[in-house]
Parts: C-alpha cells; structure tokens; sequence
C-alpha cells in the first residue's frame, strides 16, 4: 500500500495529475491483484491524502532534519520522506513501525543508499510530535500572523492572505477555515428529482450508511468508507455525487423569481456536468428544456453523459460561452459557473493549494468577466443571471461582478437579486446580496454565487 500510494504522489509531481483521479484506478488494480483489503485501501488513500494537505508543514520540517537546502533533496526521496513524516506526525502509526516501513519502501523505490538517508532523516523527524516541531519550525503569530498560519495549517502564504481577505474577522474565523480545508470532506451524493429520491438513496444506504443533507433537499450524506458507485441510482444516473454547496447554487437559480416565459434555461460552463444535470431535472419539472454548453470537447461528453435520461428536454452543445452560438436574449435562465483557481475546493484537491501562483488569477480574470457578460446578453430582460464560481478569493467573486455592471457600456441593464433567502435554513450567509460558503460554516465547498436580473 506504500508502493502504491508512492506512486500516486509521483504522479502528482511529475504529470500535474489529481490524486483524485490518479488514486482510484490505482486502488482497483490493487485489489483485482489480490491480497489488498478495504482497510489497506483506506490507509493507502489516507497517506496520499494526507501527506499532499500537510505538504507544507512536512516540508518545513523535513527541512530543519537535513543538511542541505530541500531544493537539492531529489523530488522522488521528498515524497518518501513526506509518507514517512506524515506516518509520524499524522497517524496513530507507531514509530518503529511507521520508520521501518518508509526505509523499506525507500530501499525498494530509491535503493539502499538512499534509504540510509531516510532512515537518518525519519530518525530525526520522530523525536518530537506534530505540535513538538511546530514549535520550532513556525515563527511566532505575534512576529508574523500570516506565515505562521501557512506552517501550521499547510497552506502557501498567499492562499493564507487571500482566505483571510475574504473571510474578514480575527484569528478564529481563519484558524477554523484552514483547520476545515485539511480534514477529509464527506461524500455527498445529489437525487435528481424526478428521477431518484433522497428517500430512495436512504433506504439503500441503510441507518448506518447515509443521513440526509444538511441544506439541499435532494443531498445525502455517505457514512464514511461508503462507495457511491454500488447505488443503483448512481450507475444508472439517477442520482450522482455532487458537494451541497454546488447543488444549492443551482436550487437558487432555479428559484428565483421570474416574470413571464420560464421555458429556456442556459448552462453557459457545464462541464463536466453535475450542476447541468440537476438544473435539467428541475427544469424539466417545469416544463423547461435546458442547453448545457462546455467549450471543451471532452468535457463535453461528460455532460452527455450526466444528463443522459433526462426526463425534460435537453441538448448539449460544444461552445464557447464568450462566443456564443445563441442570439442574445434568448434564455429565461442562464448560469456560468466559470474557470477559477480552485481555492474553495482544497479539501477535494489538496495539490491544488501548491500549484496555484497569485498570477494565475490575472489569467483567470477577462475570462471571468467574459462569460458573465455573455451571460447577461444571453438572458432576456426579466430574466436572470447566477454567476457562480468555487473559489472565494475576492478578485473571482464580487470585484468581476461588480467590474461586469460597471463597464456594460449601455448594452444591458442589470440589478442584484438577494440571493440568501433562496437558500432557506442556510445559516452564516453573510450581509447580501450575494453568498459565500464556508467549509468550516456549512461543511461545503467555498462555493459563491451571485444573482442578477436583466432590467434593459
């Protein structure tokens, strides 16, 4: 399980892969070779996991228990020396036990020289617990609040900074918010209605295998160790996994009121599908037909296959949301959940926090601002507009909102509609009109969502 879960970091290394995509093909070969148990696989995915949220904790430390600058350390040795530290620091791994199977591991990946090295430098690392090195390795809160936290908390400064910027408040707020990005999120599934039932999922599940949602009425949550995959609801699409916050961004698009015609609704970014398909649930329970767009080709047939046995009407169309292929005005309903940098989702792809540079959002900002312009075009008057976007940095959510009204240059008009009341039992929602979710305040993704009507 240590090969395995070795190379699952190399992947991620060397090819930008997602461990959530690299991980699981790599448990199923596993298993169809053989002696490998659910209990190994959870370890396995723990270590990956693990070591790649506390990334930077380790590295800090690994860094005070070798005798040359990290850099220097090749990347395959760091990625032994990070499953080992996390065996030490993060589990209840005995020592000699969480030692001597990071020395065997490396004798076998990197070579009896090589493990020598790691043998000396895990030494070292397991004379003191996790809080032990914090104590040495982060500077004091009082010195410097920011690149404390990043230590503590595993997290680039830069991420610390733009979190804290977003989330306001004083040191709890953040401390709790980075404390909820490094723990394991629950599995969350969606019953799309008209087509599976919260009832439904739950009786499969069992007492002990599922609870309803916290916010949505069509989520439900998974025990832990609980595989989506064996549902029948699931493999048959009736249902699908999808985290809360991203199914109550489509519920509040959908409830919104409109005046007049509701019979067009746009997915403007729809790959690779989930919010495509609850929207083209709901509307089909309305008699609406929804267009589900995705740039990318590939993405594309992932939408195909989300909506496939849509009871309503739908098409799926390779387009480019900032190019569109419609004339404007033509939907009632329109959502962007555009491209951005992923901050609001680190629990799901802890790497995501170490490849992402603050440049990054330069790139990701015309785009943005693009495609909710488009969207607005796109919309009839009356009509409304969700821009949504996982990440709660504030130059991807209010400033290209604001930015969008500001420049429209006379080409439309649009006002605010306060989204917080369409979110019914949703606690911490913030002043309006838009909304923020936390992963510490409502156990989702960092989901924002910000909802315009067309006025002129």
């Amino acid at each position: 399980m240590r090969i395995l879960a070795f190379d699952a970091l190399r992947a991620v290394d060397e090819r930008d892969a997602y461990a959530n995509l690299v991980l699981p093909p790599l448990l199923r070969r596993a298993r169809e070779q053989g002696d490998f148990d659910s209990r190994d696989a959870a370890l396995a995915t723990e270590l990956v996991y693990g070591t790649l949220r506390r990334q930077g904790t380790y590295d800090a430390i690994i860094a005070e228990c070798v005798d040359r600058p990290l850099r220097e350390v090749d990347p395959p040795v760091l990625d032994v020396l990070s499953l080992g530290a996390h065996q030490l620091l993060g589990t209840r791994i005995p020592t000699h036990a969480a030692v001597s199977a990071s020395v065997e591991l490396a004798r076998v990946v990197l070579g009896d020289g090589r493990a020598k090295f790691v043998n000396a430098v895990l030494r070292r690392i397991s004379q003191h617990d996790l809080d032990g090195w914090l104590d040495r390795v982060a500077p004091p809160y009082d010195e410097d609040p920011e690149d404390h936290l990043a230590v503590v908390h595993s997290h680039p400064r830069w991420v610390v900074s733009a979190l804290w910027d977003a989330l306001g408040g004083g040191r709890a707020g953040i401390e709790d918010l980075l404390e909820a990005d490094n723990e394991r999120p629950e599995v969350t599934l969606v019953a799309r209605p008209g087509r599976s039932s919260t009832g439904e999922l739950l009786d499969l599940l069992g007492e002990e295998g599922g609870l309803p949602g916290r916010w949505s009425p069509y989520a439900v949550r998974l025990a832990e160790g609980g595989e989506p995959g064996a549902l029948d609801p699931v493999r048959e699409g009736r249902a699908g996994v999808q985290d809360e916050g991203s199914q109550l961004v489509a519920i509040a698009l959908a409830g919104a009121a409109l005046e007049g015609r509701d019979e067009r609704w746009l997915d403007g970014c729809a790959g690779p599908g989930g919010k495509a398909a609850l929207l083209g649930a709901l509307a089909a329970g309305r008699g609406a037909a929804l267009v589900a767009a995705e740039k990318q080709p590939h993405r594309a047939r992932l939408v195909e296959r989300a909506l496939a046995g849509n009871p309503g009407p739908y098409q799926v169309v390779t387009a480019d949301g900032t190019r569109p292929a419609w004339r404007p005005g033509t939907f009632d309903r329109v959502l962007v959940d555009v491209p951005c940098s992923g901050l609001g989702a680190l629990r799901r792809r802890p790497e995501a926090r170490w490849r992402r540079r603050p440049e990054d959002l330069d790139g990701f900002a015309p785009l943005q601002r693009a495609l909710l312009r488009e969207a607005l075009e796109s919309v009839r008057v009356g009509g409304v507009v969700g821009y949504a976007t996982c990440s709660p940095h504030l130059a991807e959510t209010r400033a290209v909102v604001d930015d969008v009204l500001e420049a429209r240059d006379g080409s439309f008009g649009a006002e605010w509609i306060d989204a917080r009341p369409l979110m019914p039992g949703v606690p911490a929602l913030g002043d309006g009109p838009d909304v923020q979710l936390w992963p510490h305040l409502h156990g989702t993704d960092a989901m924002y969502l910000a909802l315009l009507r067309r006025t002129a």
